[in-house]
């Protein structure tokens, strides 16, 4: 009896969170013939000559080997009679290996995999539902139980056990045997357990969603086998796209400029890199989503992921600040909305000899439902950070570090034109000692809508890249009546991360949505900038318009030329030319004049105060020239970190435009 008490609580369980996600597991079972009015006999299975299979006795949950055999209770079976799994996408047919007058014996597909399963049984052009069942397919059977131990379970390949594999519940962490099986004494906080996928395999995926975790349905002191199925494939030459900020929230049009404007931009240089022999991969950078309106707007991470399928690579998540449940409080309680649909919010894997980490550096406390939150790597974090680091035996493996919230605040310049900066995170000394050991660790973050490098000498290791939005300016300027443009707070148009990677050797470059590839900069001539209330927002009735307009409020008639190199690190290199002569080039920190009128300007048109947030931020990738002319053009040189050599001849005068280049 006791036996049987575990099965029923196991099968509660199991149904209640999958009813939680929107499964439903509902058990059809006939025991009860129809009696046929027509006096010729009907076939086996058939009353009425109809298809019907009485007395099923289908398990809710159902264990099994992978390719084994597996009986099904019921009377009224043929031989050839079809079995159908259906699982969207998956379908799986399966011929009855033998039948009786009491059941039906079939072999499990080899491809099959765990999931709740749809099963109906065919025979000619007639189907019957059987019922639905939760099936748990193993390659190990056999792994014993070990004390202390409430996780187990194989990592395997083409039919063999993977040695060295790395196991985690977000606080353990271990490594796979010779035989590819794991232990984990885990308290299953977490509810799911994952592996740091290893260079050149793949995991299988939902949609285009990455399945490296499996979901933990039992109490802490029940033991759960959870096993991982890998893909060999060979992505030592891979490419990935840096997805920051999107926003998404049914607001602003910005379903239409995303669907419009960025997935087929996406997909084209998705598309691009496959044929050139690259494996193809995107990686957000948080704020996929936007809080303030998962629940007025009916726009929330199940939303964003229907988008997200829509991308024709593989995807994988970074927590952001806006991803986290408005109606909760804490940090723990908040990323749990975010558990359950997208999964850990904290993880590493492998990409040909890439070590790739992600970390949720937001510690949301919603007090007060302020939505209020710290740039926090919090402290268990940072503690499974140290122990998946540990893993890697080999200390000069270069190491990608994906979070939302900037390391470092954007640069300001001193009066020797030197950078300077300082840590935007609030435990930053914790993350940089964690990755001491380690001497190529770049760090790429979003959060800002802005494009920013920085290497300092204080952490020679480390390098961050501060990615523009996939969103801009939230959608602002692409909304409709607006400037028709699509341009982040520091001039940048709105984009997104390019990371090729060769064996160690990684390259970078920064995407606009809707251009080539090698447009990396803007010039202005600072002759045609005067921003004025008459010209740019003539129906503003306030008397703010100086402060928005900064320091184009007045005319510049000394012919300086303003170029914006938004992916500018110490790489790079700018120079200019008028009539053959070199201009001297001076770095400066300055706002970007064309997004002052793309956005605060048509705020103020409107008289609507800007939002703080949005307006636009003094930047260090700036460079201005002053040429002997007013109508010279010139030859403007920026030369990339990587060689590539980016040029405008620019003709003068040339005019301030919502469209210009």
């Amino acid at each position: 009896m006791k036996k049987k008490q575990n099965y029923t609580r196991r099968n509660f369980i199991h149904a209640s969170l999958m009813t939680g996600l929107g499964l439903s597991l509902t058990l059809h079972s006939c025991s009860k013939s129809v009696a046929s009015p027509d006096p010729v006999t009907p076939e086996p299975g058939k009353e009425d000559n109809k298809l019907r299979i009485t007395g099923v006795n289908l398990p809710m949950r159902i264990d099994a080997k992978k390719g084994g055999e597996l009986t099904i209770e019921g009377k009224g079976f043929v031989a050839a009679d079809e079995i159908i799994f259906e699982a969207l996408p998956h379908k799986f047919t399966v011929v009855s290996k033998a039948t009786t007058t009491e059941q039906l014996v079939l072999v499990l597909p080899e491809d099959m995999i765990s999931n709740s399963y749809k099963v109906s049984v065919k025979r000619g052009a007639e189907t019957f539902l059987l019922g639905t069942t939760v099936l748990n397919l193993y390659f190990n059977t056999d792994i014993p139980d070990r004390a202390g131990m409430t996780i187990k379970g194989v990592v395997y390949a083409a039919g063999v056990g993977l040695a060295n594999v790395v196991v985690s519940d977000g606080f353990e962490v271990t490594t796979t045997d010779e035989n590819g099986i794991y232990y984990l004494p885990s308290e299953k906080k977490g509810k799911y357990v994952f592996i740091s996928i290893p260079g050149n395999y793949e995991v299988a995926t939902t949609m285009n969603a990455p399945q490296f975790f499996q979901r933990l349905t039992q109490p802490a002191a029940i033991v759960e086998t959870k096993e991982f199925e890998l893909k060999p494939v060979d992505n030592e030459k891979h490419t990935v796209m840096i997805l920051g900020d999107m926003h998404l929230a049914r607001r602003t049009d910005d379903i239409n400029q995303f669907q419009k404007g960025f997935l087929p931009d996406v997909n084209k240089s998705i598309q691009a890199y496959k044929s050139a022999g690259n494996k193809v991969y995107a990686l957000t950078l948080g704020d996929m989503t936007w809080e303030s309106y998962w629940y007025s707007n009916n726009y929330a991470l199940p939303q964003y992921l229907a988008e997200m399928n829509k991308i024709e690579a593989m995807v994988f998540n970074t927590m952001g600040n806006h991803d986290n449940d408005p109606k909760a409080v804490g940090d723990w309680e908040s990323e749990n909305t975010y558990r359950s649909i997208l999964g850990p919010t904290y993880y590493s894997f492998n990409l040909g000899k890439i070590h790739y980490v992600v970390l949720d550096n937001i510690e949301y406390l919603n007090v007060n439902d302020a939505r209020n939150y710290n740039t926090k790597i919090v402290e268990n974090q940072i503690e499974w950070l140290k122990k998946d680091l540990a893993t890697l035996t080999d200390k000069s493996t270069p190491i990608v570090v994906a979070m939302h919230a900037h390391l470092h605040s954007n640069p300001s310049l001193n009066s020797s034109g030197s950078e300077t900066t300082g840590y935007r995170i609030t435990n930053a000394d914790d993350f940089v000692n964690a990755l001491k050991a380690f001497p190529t660790v770049h760090v790429i973050t979003g959060h800002t809508h802005i494009n920013y490098n920085v290497e300092l000498a204080t952490a020679p290791n480390i390098m961050e890249h501060n990615t523009g939005a996939v969103c801009a300016t939230w959608w602002w300027t692409g909304n409709i009546g607006y400037a028709g443009n699509h341009i982040c707070k520091d001039g940048a148009p709105g984009g997104y991360g390019i990371w090729e990677m060769q064996g160690r050797e990684l390259k970078w470059k920064y995407k606009a949505i809707g251009e080539q590839e090698d447009y990396q900069f803007r010039a202005y001539d600072l002759n045609q900038v005067h921003l004025t209330k008459d010209k740019y927002a003539p129906a503003y009735t306030g008397a703010e318009w100086n402060t928005y307009a900064a320091e184009y409020a007045n005319p510049n008639k000394n012919n300086e030329v303003l170029i914006n190199v938004w992916n500018y690190d110490k790489g790079w290199k700018v120079e200019v030319t008028e009539n053959g002569t070199p201009l001297t080039v001076n770095r400066v920190r300055m706002r970007d004049p064309l997004h002052i009128i793309s956005y605060s300007a048509q705020r103020l048109n409107r008289n609507a105060v800007p939002t703080e947030d949005f307006v636009t931020t003094l930047t260090a990738h700036m460079f201005k020239v002053k040429a002997s002319s007013s109508t010279s053009t010139l030859e403007i040189r920026v030369t990339g970190r990587f060689g590539k050599v980016y040029r405008e001849s620019m003709v003068r005068p040339k005019t301030l435009g919502y469209q210009m280049k």
